[in-house]
């Protein structure tokens, strides 16, 4: 297999740094975290959510540049 290069060699990177601030943070790695199911889709549901707020957030930014070089 190749190792990944350009744009997914540094979400992979950033994967490992999210790694490394989760462990400090919590102690364990995802892998061995004893969460139950109901916990994972939790978290992940809560995630998604902070995502979308990010996104319409940008998208507002940009929507407010646009409008600006009218």
């Amino acid at each position: 297999m190749t190792p990944p290069t350009g744009t997914e060699k540094r979400v992979c990177e950033l994967i490992a740094q999210r790694q490394q601030l989760g462990i400090k943070k919590y102690g364990t790695t995802v892998f061995d975290n004893p969460l139950d199911m109901r916990q994972w889709l939790r978290h992940a549901l809560e995630e998604s959510l902070d995502l979308s707020v990010y996104l319409q957030r940008a998208i507002e930014e940009l929507d407010k540049q646009q409008d600006d070089m009218k």
